[in-house]
């Protein structure tokens, strides 16, 4: 009766360990892999959203927003970029924006984002993030999506959080 039981017990656990151990060989080949496609891709939304710097500077300083992830200046001063993670309705919204040397917002976009599709994924619309661009901290004239106000509202107070990084940023 033992027997029954204990040889059971143990070719399952002998099949977790050997699956577990071939998991994480396979995780650790392509963790760098998938960490390097991430950077690449942000390093590229860059210079989307300022395609006339010539390259970027990570800028360390403290006092930013808590939700501000990075901040970085470009080279040939043409403006700043800013990367903020905000929670929406979904979960983690990943935003970038780009303010010029004068702090006008150049442009932003959502990089990742997990609301509602139909409602809360229109943050992502360039009818809605148009409405940004060219606009100082005050953003005057500046609506939130109607039926989707949780997400754009996030959207919106990324954006002021960039604008405040912004001014921490100038001030040093």
């Amino acid at each position: 009766m033992k027997n029954d039981t204990i040889a059971p017990v143990i070719v399952l656990s002998l099949i977790c360990l050997v699956i577990s151990g071939t998991l994480a060989f396979t995780n650790s080949i392509t963790e760098p892999v998938i960490a390097s496609a991430a950077a690449e891709r942000e390093r590229a939304a860059r210079y989307e959203i300022i395609p006339e710097a010539d390259s970027f500077e990570i800028i360390d300083i403290s006092g930013l927003p808590a939700t501000v992830k990075e901040a970085y200046r470009s080279t040939n001063e043409v403006g700043y970029v800013i990367l903020i993670t905000t929670n929406g309705y979904g979960g983690d919204i990943k935003i970038i924006c780009g303010i010029d040397p004068d702090g006008k917002l150049i442009h932003s976009k959502a990089l990742e984002q997990v609301e509602t599709k139909g409602l809360g994924s229109r943050i992502t619309d360039a009818s809605f993030t148009a409405q940004f661009e060219g606009k100082d901290s005050r953003l005057e004239g500046v609506a939130a999506i109607t039926g989707a106000t949780i997400s754009s509202q996030a959207y919106i107070n990324a954006i002021i959080d960039a604008f405040v990084a912004f001014e921490v940023i100038r001030g040093h």
